[in-house]
């Protein structure tokens, strides 16, 4: 597998998925993109100040391993 974390995101749209907080500038959100030029690999970021600039990247495969591992884990429904 090709490292993510070599693939250029300038360019990516990003879908925010807050909650958690008391809204306004200071909501917390999780921001999540698609790679452009890739079928399925996507980059995750920070949205407050003190997480600017970080990001964790993962294929299609390991984002659906994780939020159905995490919903079952919580006892949501899918």
């Amino acid at each position: 597998m090709k490292n993510l974390y070599s693939l250029p995101a300038d360019g990516a749209e990003f879908e925010s998925f807050c909650g958690g907080n008391l809204n306004g500038e200071h909501e917390s959100c999780v921001d999540v993109g698609s790679i452009p030029g890739t079928a399925s690999v996507f980059v995750l970021r920070d949205s407050k100040p003190e997480g600017a600039g970080l990001e964790l990247r993962f294929t299609e495969g390991e984002l659906n391993d994780f939020a159905i591992g995490w919903a079952k884990k919580q006892g949501l429904a899918l």
